[in-house]
Protein backbone atom coordinates (compact mmCIF):
# COMPACT_ATOMS: atom_id res chain seq x y z
CA UNK A 1 0.00 0.00 0.00
CA UNK A 2 1.30 3.43 -0.95
CA UNK A 3 0.34 6.54 0.93
CA UNK A 4 1.53 10.11 0.98
CA UNK A 5 2.05 12.48 3.86
CA UNK A 6 1.62 16.21 3.98
CA UNK A 7 4.75 18.31 3.45
CA UNK A 8 4.73 19.41 7.10
CA UNK A 9 4.98 15.91 8.56
CA UNK A 10 7.59 13.20 8.42
CA UNK A 11 7.15 9.88 6.70
CA UNK A 12 8.42 6.43 7.59
CA UNK A 13 8.98 4.10 4.65
CA UNK A 14 9.19 0.34 5.12
CA UNK A 15 8.81 -2.93 3.25
CA UNK A 16 5.85 -5.26 3.70
CA UNK A 17 7.79 -7.85 5.72
CA UNK A 18 8.51 -5.28 8.45
CA UNK A 19 5.25 -3.37 8.31
CA UNK A 20 4.00 -4.34 11.78
CA UNK A 21 6.98 -3.04 13.75
CA UNK A 22 7.44 -0.08 11.41
CA UNK A 23 3.80 0.93 11.93
CA UNK A 24 4.27 0.81 15.69
CA UNK A 25 7.37 2.98 15.42
CA UNK A 26 5.71 5.43 13.05
CA UNK A 27 2.73 5.80 15.38
CA UNK A 28 4.98 6.31 18.40
CA UNK A 29 7.10 8.87 16.56
CA UNK A 30 4.18 10.74 15.00
CA UNK A 31 5.13 9.81 11.44
CA UNK A 32 3.00 8.73 8.50
CA UNK A 33 3.70 5.19 7.31
CA UNK A 34 4.11 4.21 3.67
CA UNK A 35 4.98 0.75 2.41
CA UNK A 36 7.41 0.49 -0.50
CA UNK A 37 6.01 -1.81 -3.15
CA UNK A 38 8.24 -4.52 -4.60
CA UNK A 39 7.96 -6.46 -7.83
CA UNK A 40 10.36 -9.27 -8.60
CA UNK A 41 11.16 -9.99 -12.23
CA UNK A 42 11.72 -13.62 -13.34
CA UNK A 43 15.49 -13.08 -13.32
CA UNK A 44 15.43 -11.90 -9.70
CA UNK A 45 15.77 -8.17 -10.26
CA UNK A 46 13.58 -5.86 -8.17
CA UNK A 47 11.33 -2.99 -9.15
CA UNK A 48 10.48 -0.70 -6.24
CA UNK A 49 7.76 1.93 -6.04
CA UNK A 50 7.73 4.69 -3.44
CA UNK A 51 5.00 7.30 -2.84
CA UNK A 52 4.92 9.82 -5.65
CA UNK A 53 5.74 12.71 -3.29
CA UNK A 54 7.59 12.72 0.02
CA UNK A 55 7.99 15.30 2.80
CA UNK A 56 11.40 16.79 3.63
CA UNK A 57 11.93 14.40 6.57
CA UNK A 58 11.90 10.73 5.67
CA UNK A 59 12.84 7.63 7.63
CA UNK A 60 13.49 4.26 6.01
CA UNK A 61 13.12 1.20 8.26
CA UNK A 62 15.12 -1.80 7.09
CA UNK A 63 16.69 -4.49 9.26
CA UNK A 64 19.65 -6.12 7.55
CA UNK A 65 19.29 -9.71 8.69
CA UNK A 66 19.62 -11.87 5.55
CA UNK A 67 21.19 -8.69 4.20
CA UNK A 68 22.30 -9.02 0.62
CA UNK A 69 19.08 -8.25 -1.24
CA UNK A 70 18.05 -5.70 1.39
CA UNK A 71 21.22 -3.70 0.80
CA UNK A 72 20.25 -3.50 -2.89
CA UNK A 73 16.81 -2.26 -1.82
CA UNK A 74 18.46 0.58 0.11
CA UNK A 75 20.69 1.41 -2.84
CA UNK A 76 17.57 1.80 -4.97
CA UNK A 77 15.19 3.39 -2.46
CA UNK A 78 17.33 6.07 -0.78
CA UNK A 79 18.30 8.11 -3.88
CA UNK A 80 14.74 7.85 -5.17
CA UNK A 81 13.38 9.18 -1.87
CA UNK A 82 15.55 12.27 -2.31
CA UNK A 83 14.30 12.73 -5.88
CA UNK A 84 10.73 12.60 -4.54
CA UNK A 85 11.24 15.35 -1.97
CA UNK A 86 13.22 14.00 0.99
CA UNK A 87 15.83 16.44 2.30
CA UNK A 88 16.83 14.61 5.47
CA UNK A 89 16.97 10.83 5.25
CA UNK A 90 17.33 8.57 8.29
CA UNK A 91 17.92 4.82 8.21
CA UNK A 92 16.55 2.78 11.09
CA UNK A 93 18.43 -0.50 10.85
CA UNK A 94 17.69 -2.61 13.95
CA UNK A 95 20.28 -5.17 12.87
CA UNK A 96 23.28 -3.77 11.01
CA UNK A 97 24.98 -6.49 9.00
CA UNK A 98 28.60 -6.80 7.83
CA UNK A 99 30.04 -5.19 10.95
CA UNK A 100 32.06 -8.20 12.20
CA UNK A 101 34.72 -7.89 9.50
CA UNK A 102 36.37 -4.67 10.70
CA UNK A 103 39.95 -5.53 9.71
CA UNK A 104 41.57 -7.76 7.10
CA UNK A 105 42.43 -10.86 9.11
CA UNK A 106 44.14 -12.35 6.04
CA UNK A 107 45.77 -10.63 3.05
CA UNK A 108 43.25 -9.66 0.41
CA UNK A 109 40.14 -9.86 2.64
CA UNK A 110 37.46 -7.23 2.14
CA UNK A 111 36.88 -5.11 5.25
CA UNK A 112 33.10 -5.24 4.89
CA UNK A 113 32.39 -2.89 7.80
CA UNK A 114 34.32 -0.10 6.11
CA UNK A 115 32.82 -0.73 2.67
CA UNK A 116 29.19 -0.95 3.77
CA UNK A 117 29.57 1.92 6.23
CA UNK A 118 30.94 4.22 3.55
CA UNK A 119 28.12 3.19 1.21
CA UNK A 120 25.41 3.94 3.78
CA UNK A 121 27.02 7.30 4.52
CA UNK A 122 26.51 8.33 0.88
CA UNK A 123 22.80 7.47 1.12
CA UNK A 124 21.70 8.69 4.54
CA UNK A 125 22.08 11.70 6.83
CA UNK A 126 21.50 9.67 9.99
CA UNK A 127 21.59 6.02 11.04
CA UNK A 128 19.91 4.49 14.09
CA UNK A 129 20.83 0.93 15.02
CA UNK A 130 20.80 -1.41 18.01
CA UNK A 131 23.89 -3.06 19.53
CA UNK A 132 26.08 -3.03 16.41
CA UNK A 133 28.90 -5.57 16.38
CA UNK A 134 31.75 -3.09 16.94
CA UNK A 135 34.93 -4.26 18.64
CA UNK A 136 37.98 -2.65 17.08
CA UNK A 137 36.38 0.75 16.48
CA UNK A 138 35.17 2.94 19.31
CA UNK A 139 32.02 4.45 17.80
CA UNK A 140 29.41 3.69 15.17
CA UNK A 141 30.36 6.92 13.41
CA UNK A 142 33.79 5.47 12.68
CA UNK A 143 32.11 2.56 10.90
CA UNK A 144 29.29 4.55 9.31
CA UNK A 145 30.53 8.14 8.88
CA UNK A 146 27.20 10.01 8.90
CA UNK A 147 26.48 13.21 10.81
CA UNK A 148 24.22 11.42 13.30
CA UNK A 149 25.12 7.81 14.11
CA UNK A 150 22.88 6.67 16.95
CA UNK A 151 23.43 3.45 18.89
CA UNK A 152 20.63 2.04 21.03
CA UNK A 153 21.05 -1.00 23.24
CA UNK A 154 18.88 -4.01 23.91
CA UNK A 155 20.83 -4.82 27.09
CA UNK A 156 18.81 -2.61 29.49
CA UNK A 157 15.53 -3.73 27.91
CA UNK A 158 16.46 -7.37 28.31
CA UNK A 159 17.80 -6.77 31.82
CA UNK A 160 14.50 -5.29 32.97
CA UNK A 161 12.62 -8.22 31.48
CA UNK A 162 14.97 -10.74 33.09
CA UNK A 163 14.45 -9.02 36.45
CA UNK A 164 10.72 -9.66 36.10
CA UNK A 165 11.33 -13.37 35.46
CA UNK A 166 14.28 -14.36 37.69
CA UNK A 167 15.69 -13.40 41.09
CA UNK A 168 19.35 -13.22 42.16
CA UNK A 169 20.57 -13.54 38.61
CA UNK A 170 24.12 -14.42 37.62
CA UNK A 171 24.69 -12.86 34.21
CA UNK A 172 27.25 -14.56 31.96
CA UNK A 173 28.53 -13.64 28.52
CA UNK A 174 29.44 -16.55 26.22
CA UNK A 175 32.68 -14.83 25.14
CA UNK A 176 34.88 -11.83 25.91
CA UNK A 177 33.23 -9.68 23.24
CA UNK A 178 29.90 -9.84 25.08
CA UNK A 179 31.29 -8.01 28.13
CA UNK A 180 30.03 -4.59 27.04
CA UNK A 181 26.40 -5.76 27.05
CA UNK A 182 26.67 -8.06 30.06
CA UNK A 183 28.29 -5.39 32.23
CA UNK A 184 25.69 -2.79 31.24
CA UNK A 185 22.78 -5.08 32.06
CA UNK A 186 24.31 -6.38 35.29
CA UNK A 187 25.04 -2.90 36.60
CA UNK A 188 21.44 -1.90 36.03
CA UNK A 189 20.22 -4.43 38.59
CA UNK A 190 23.30 -5.04 40.73
CA UNK A 191 23.86 -8.57 39.45
CA UNK A 192 27.11 -10.50 39.57
CA UNK A 193 28.50 -11.07 36.10
CA UNK A 194 31.37 -12.53 34.11
CA UNK A 195 32.26 -13.73 30.64
CA UNK A 196 33.52 -17.00 29.23
CA UNK A 197 36.73 -17.37 27.29
CA UNK A 198 36.14 -18.66 23.77
CA UNK A 199 38.47 -20.27 21.29
CA UNK A 200 36.93 -20.52 17.83
CA UNK A 201 38.03 -23.32 15.50
CA UNK A 202 35.36 -22.66 12.85
CA UNK A 203 31.82 -21.32 12.40
CA UNK A 204 30.37 -24.32 14.27
CA UNK A 205 33.28 -25.48 16.45
CA UNK A 206 34.23 -23.54 19.58
CA UNK A 207 35.83 -24.27 22.93
CA UNK A 208 34.52 -22.46 26.01
CA UNK A 209 36.05 -21.86 29.43
CA UNK A 210 33.71 -20.64 32.17
CA UNK A 211 34.63 -17.60 34.29
CA UNK A 212 35.84 -18.26 37.82
CA UNK A 213 32.51 -17.57 39.49
CA UNK A 214 30.44 -19.93 41.67
CA UNK A 215 27.40 -21.10 39.71
CA UNK A 216 26.05 -23.95 41.88
CA UNK A 217 22.37 -23.37 42.58
CA UNK A 218 22.32 -20.05 40.72
CA UNK A 219 19.85 -18.72 38.16
CA UNK A 220 22.20 -18.03 35.27
CA UNK A 221 21.32 -16.01 32.20
CA UNK A 222 23.58 -16.06 29.16
CA UNK A 223 23.50 -12.67 27.41
CA UNK A 224 24.94 -11.59 24.07
CA UNK A 225 24.27 -9.16 21.24
CA UNK A 226 23.56 -11.88 18.71
CA UNK A 227 22.95 -15.62 18.44
CA UNK A 228 23.34 -17.22 15.03
CA UNK A 229 24.50 -20.83 14.79
CA UNK A 230 23.90 -21.26 18.54
CA UNK A 231 27.05 -23.31 19.09
CA UNK A 232 28.78 -20.84 21.41
CA UNK A 233 25.69 -20.31 23.55
CA UNK A 234 24.93 -24.04 23.62
CA UNK A 235 28.44 -24.93 24.72
CA UNK A 236 28.31 -22.35 27.50
CA UNK A 237 24.88 -23.57 28.64
CA UNK A 238 26.11 -27.15 28.70
CA UNK A 239 29.08 -26.25 30.89
CA UNK A 240 26.99 -24.14 33.24
CA UNK A 241 24.50 -26.95 33.80
CA UNK A 242 27.35 -29.37 34.42
CA UNK A 243 28.79 -26.92 36.95
CA UNK A 244 25.56 -27.01 38.96
CA UNK A 245 23.53 -24.02 37.76
CA UNK A 246 19.92 -24.30 38.93
CA UNK A 247 18.72 -22.84 35.63
CA UNK A 248 20.22 -21.44 32.46
CA UNK A 249 18.32 -19.00 30.26
CA UNK A 250 19.44 -17.08 27.18
CA UNK A 251 18.88 -13.39 26.34
CA UNK A 252 20.05 -11.86 23.05
CA UNK A 253 19.45 -8.60 21.25
CA UNK A 254 19.49 -10.09 17.76
CA UNK A 255 17.79 -13.46 17.31
CA UNK A 256 19.39 -14.50 14.04
CA UNK A 257 19.14 -18.21 14.95
CA UNK A 258 20.11 -20.30 11.93
CA UNK A 259 18.18 -23.50 11.28
CA UNK A 260 18.50 -25.88 14.23
CA UNK A 261 20.06 -23.29 16.55
CA UNK A 262 17.16 -23.05 19.01
CA UNK A 263 16.92 -26.84 19.30
CA UNK A 264 20.67 -27.02 19.86
CA UNK A 265 20.50 -24.46 22.67
CA UNK A 266 17.54 -26.15 24.34
CA UNK A 267 19.19 -29.57 24.14
CA UNK A 268 22.20 -28.03 25.90
CA UNK A 269 20.00 -27.28 28.91
CA UNK A 270 18.67 -23.75 28.34
CA UNK A 271 15.17 -23.22 29.71
CA UNK A 272 14.02 -19.92 28.20
CA UNK A 273 15.26 -17.92 25.22
CA UNK A 274 14.43 -14.20 25.20
CA UNK A 275 15.21 -11.59 22.55
CA UNK A 276 14.31 -8.11 21.42
CA UNK A 277 12.16 -7.62 18.35
CA UNK A 278 15.07 -6.24 16.31
CA UNK A 279 14.62 -9.44 14.31
CA UNK A 280 11.18 -11.12 14.25
CA UNK A 281 11.37 -14.43 16.10
CA UNK A 282 9.25 -16.56 18.43
CA UNK A 283 11.62 -15.63 21.27
CA UNK A 284 10.84 -11.88 21.07
CA UNK A 285 10.14 -10.68 24.60
CA UNK A 286 10.82 -6.92 24.58
CA UNK A 287 10.33 -4.19 21.99
CA UNK A 288 12.79 -1.63 20.73
CA UNK A 289 10.00 0.60 19.41
CA UNK A 290 9.88 3.10 22.32
CA UNK A 291 13.66 3.56 22.20
CA UNK A 292 13.64 4.05 18.42
CA UNK A 293 10.75 6.51 18.63
CA UNK A 294 12.63 8.56 21.23
CA UNK A 295 15.74 8.57 19.05
CA UNK A 296 13.73 9.70 16.03
CA UNK A 297 12.11 12.48 18.08
CA UNK A 298 15.56 13.73 19.05
CA UNK A 299 16.76 13.68 15.44
CA UNK A 300 13.59 14.97 13.81
CA UNK A 301 11.88 17.53 16.04
CA UNK A 302 8.45 18.64 14.92
CA UNK A 303 8.69 21.46 12.38
CA UNK A 304 7.81 24.95 13.59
Amino acid sequence: MLSTSSPSTGCLLCFDDEQTIAQAAATAAGLTLAVIQRHRFPDGELRLRLPEALPPRVVIWRGLHQPNEKIVELLLAAPTARQLGARHLTLVVPYLAYMRQDIAFNPGEVVSQRVLGACLATLFDAVITVDPHLHRVATLQEAVPVKDAVVLSGAPLLADFIASQRQEVLLIGPDEESLQWVAQAAQRHGWAHGVCRKTRHGDRHVDIELPGLPVTGRSVVLMDDVASSGHTVAQAARLLKAAGAASVDVAVTHALFAAGAVQLIREAGASQIWSTDCIPHASNAVSIVPAVAAALAALLPAPA
